[in-house]
């Protein structure tokens, strides 16, 4: 940092410098606990019971988490996987918690709201560094 550049100067070049390597590394660890909310409803691992297989619908919720959030996680397709996930977390939101009440904490909804739109995030920034796809 120079004597004629102020400290939110400084602080937006380093920012910016490191930008996609953040993005990235958020994208990644966002899908990595996407895709252990499947693996739960699949094969019961780390803890819990996994679904029937093939039992609408936690055992294809599963599924469509282990698919969309690998997809994310490697960065491929990003965009429309992350779009897919979004939606699917609002279906999950409206159809499982919102007959409990308005407020996410209240109905216990605060995860799917939140990966929705964390996901939506996603489909607007795309996906970072680290992706195989840039898209």
């Amino acid at each position: 940092m120079s004597l004629g550049t102020s400290p939110d100067a400084f602080a937006e070049t380093r920012a910016t410098s490191y930008h996609a390597w953040a993005l990235g590394t958020f994208r990644i660890l966002v899908a990595l606990l996407f895709v252990m909310h499947g693996t739960v409803k699949i094969f019961g691992w780390p803890q819990g019971s996994p679904a029937a297989l093939g039992a609408w619908p936690m055992w294809w919720a599963g599924a469509l988490e282990l698919v969309l959030g690998g997809l994310i996680a490697i960065g491929l397709w990003t965009r429309t996987a992350a779009f897919v996930a979004s939606g699917m977390m609002a279906v999950a939101y409206f159809w499982r918690h919102f007959p409990d009440g308005f407020w996410p904490m209240a109905n216990g909804g605060e995860t799917a709201v939140l990966y929705c739109f964390v996901f939506l995030f996603l489909v607007v920034t795309g996906p970072g560094g680290f992706a195989v796809s840039r898209r």
